[in-house]
Formats: C-alpha cells, sequence, structure tokens
C-alpha cells in the first residue's frame, strides 16, 4: 500500500515538474527581438517610388523618398514639421537600414500558438512577442496590445502579404507599451481604412495606402512602391529619432515637438505666430480644448492619436470617455512661423459604482 502511493506522489510530483518547465520556458520562445530602423528612425513617411498626398495631412517628422523622385501634394494646406529628403544620400542611406530592419522583422522566430492565419486582430488582447500570418491579415475593430508594466516589451507582427484595416479601426497600447517597439512587416502593400487610428512602425515591400482621416502614432515605410495619404495625421511621438543630417530641404526645418516651436519662419527669419492649447468646461458632450494666438491659419486636433472634429477654427470638443486623455493640437500660421504643436493629458475616471441600499420595512416574502 505504502509503495503505491509513493508510486501515485513521485508521479504527480513529476507531471507537477514538467507543467511549469514548460510554462517557464514559453515566455522565452515568444519573445520578439528590437528592431533597429537606424537613419530611417526620423522618417514619419518613407517611399520608394512615390509619395502622394490629398488635402491638409500633417506630417511630425521628416518626409522621404529613394530611389522615385516624385513628392507630390505637400504645398499648402499640407503640413510637414521635419526636414524632406526627396532622393538624396540620406533618403537612399534610410531605405538601406529599412531594408536591413524589414528583414530582422521577417527573420523573428513566431511560436506555434501565435500564428494567427486566418483570423482577424479586431477583439484581440496581446502581449509582447512575435505573431505571424502566413498570408494576409485583417484588423476590424480595437486590437490592443498590453506591455504588462514593461515599457521596453517589443511586439513584431510578421505578415506574409497583405495588411488590410476596416474603417474606424483601432489599434490601443496599454500598461507601458509604446508605439516606438511595435513592428508591422507586410510582405507587399498595407491599406488602412478611413479614420483608422494606427500606432506602431509599418513597414511595407511595396505600397501603403491611407484613407481619409487617419491617424497613425509611429512610421509608415514603403520599400519599393509608393505611399499615399489622403487628409491624415502622421506622427513618431516620443520615439528616439536623433536628428535628420544636413541636406534637408531649406525651411523645413527639424521635428517640432510639444512647447519646442521657436517661432521660426521657412526663410529663417522670426514669425510673429503664436500658440497655446488650453482646456475649457466639461460637459456631458465633453471638454473643451482651444487655441489662442495670434497669426493662426489652421488647428488639427488630435486625442490619442485620432483626430477630432473642429467644433470651430480654433476648437474642438473631445469626448470625456474614462481613461488617459493626450490632447494635441497640431498649429499652422499665416506668416513664416513655423508649424507648432501643443499637448495636455488628462485623465477621466470610471464613474462609482451605484451603491445598494437594503430596503427597510415589513418583509416583503410572502412564501
Amino acid at each position: 500500500m505504502s509503495n503505491r502511493f509513493d508510486f501515485r506522489r513521485g508521479r504527480l510530483a513529476g507531471i507537477a515538474l514538467a507543467a511549469l518547465l514548460a510554462f517557464a520556458v514559453v515566455p522565452v520562445a515568444a519573445q520578439a527581438s528590437a528592431v533597429n530602423l537606424a537613419t530611417a528612425s526620423p522618417f514619419v513617411v518613407l517611399g520608394g517610388s512615390t509619395v502622394t498626398n490629398t488635402g491638409p495631412s500633417v506630417l511630425n517628422g521628416d518626409l522621404g523618398l529613394s530611389p522615385g523622385t516624385s513628392l507630390t501634394g505637400f504645398g499648402l494646406p499640407a503640413v510637414v514639421n521635419g526636414a524632406t529628403h526627396a532622393n538624396d544620400a540620406v533618403a537612399a542611406q534610410a531605405q538601406a537600414d529599412l531594408t536591413t530592419a524589414y528583414n530582422v522583422a521577417a527573420g523573428q522566430p513566431v511560436p506555434p500558438g501565435n500564428n494567427l492565419t486566418g483570423t482577424d486582430l479586431g477583439s484581440r488582447t496581446l502581449t509582447a512577442g512575435a505573431y505571424g500570418f502566413s498570408s494576409s491579415a485583417q484588423l476590424t475593430g480595437q486590437l490592443t496590445l498590453d506591455a504588462q508594466g514593461d515599457p521596453n516589451a517589443q511586439f513584431v507582427f510578421v505578415i506574409g502579404s497583405t495588411l488590410t484595416t476596416a474603417s474606424a479601426s483601432s489599434v490601443i497600447l496599454v500598461n507601458g507599451a509604446s508605439p516606438c517597439n511595435v513592428y508591422w512587416k507586410v510582405g507587399s502593400s498595407a491599406t488602412l481604412g478611413s479614420t483608422t487610428a494606427f500606432e506602431g512602425n509599418l513597414m511595407s515591400l511595396q505600397s501603403i495606402s491611407v484613407n481619409n482621416g487617419a491617424t497613425v502614432l509611429g512610421r509608415l515605410l514603403a520599400r519599393n512602391g509608393q505611399v499615399s495619404l489622403i487628409n491624415d495625421v502622421l506622427g513618431i511621438g516620443n520615439c528616439a529619432t536623433g536628428s535628420s543630417p544636413t541636406g534637408a530641404t531649406p525651411g523645413k526645418g527639424g521635428t517640432t515637438g510639444p512647447g519646442k516651436s521657436k517661432g521660426t519662419g521657412k526663410s529663417g527669419s522670426k514669425g510673429k505666430g503664436t500658440a497655446t492649447l488650453g482646456r475649457g468646461k466639461t460637459t456631458s458632450a465633453g471638454t473643451t480644448v482651444t487655441v489662442h494666438g495670434r497669426e493662426i491659419k489652421r488647428v488639427v486636433f488630435t486625442d490619442n492619436g485620432k483626430r477630432v472634429q473642429n467644433k470651430s477654427k480654433m476648437q474642438a470638443v473631445v469626448p470625456t470617455t474614462p481613461g488617459t486623455h493626450t490632447v494635441v493640437a497640431h498649429v499652422t500660421f499665416k506668416d513664416s512661423t513655423k508649424p507648432q504643436t501643443r499637448k495636455f493629458t488628462f485623465r477621466v475616471p470610471k464613474p462609482a459604482a451605484p451603491v445598494l441600499h437594503p430596503r427597510h420595512g415589513p418583509s416583503q416574502f410572502t412564501g
């Protein structure tokens, strides 16, 4: 009897130990390696053949193209808050570094459990790691990337052919996740649907098409094809980019960060434009945000990277949904003042749960 129970105890202990070892190995296998963009880092848009824009898009970062030469639609009312490199040595080097980064992302080992082929990315919450699609990938609705408190958590999506997002889809980062550490390797072309709120570094072998009113917190980098924009807002955010080498198109300057614009104009002379972002009254409809200043021509508001419709030329109402809101105003001026960005963050607490009070008086039980 004693031997039989000792044998059963030993067997159970062996099973438990094997299970613990299995779980200890899985996170290591699921980890994704960092992808270094090198000199491609300052570019919010980098195309291979052409880069086109329609409407008042705002690019908070550098714009580049190589080996193509056609940059169209980037005069007013579009705004490029960064340097422009059209088929020069800087853009060529950025493309070379993009190729290296693309290949590193493509070579990421994807654990069997992270193969999402044939499924939609929408309505999912994913932790750090490498995820794969043998062919196309689709995002419909909201994808949440959870860093679980690790600000260095890496997310790499290895997509065999196309990436398509439906209109009004979104990528949400929580618990310390950063768009700087999210990489989308796309084997052919990517299309972001209208009003999509996208985050991360999108690296496509061919083209990238961004439809009307989308916002991107990250980068759009196409190796061989074109990048096309329609009335979109793009920014690198707080990702470290260094500074662009010399040789930028005159008058474009460096990336303008919140509160850092000096007001210098395109010709190098000082403009008179000023801009201050303020938070006004909060009602059930939302929180009013307003830009005050001089020589202001146009203001585009975003909330957590998603564009907010203007209530007037210099005012918008941000919906007060529970959570943290980072509001950014992208300001352009009538005179020679460089475009500026202004931002602030506020938090809306979740409503308290109603308190249930016991009913006093005679018992209603009649059974």
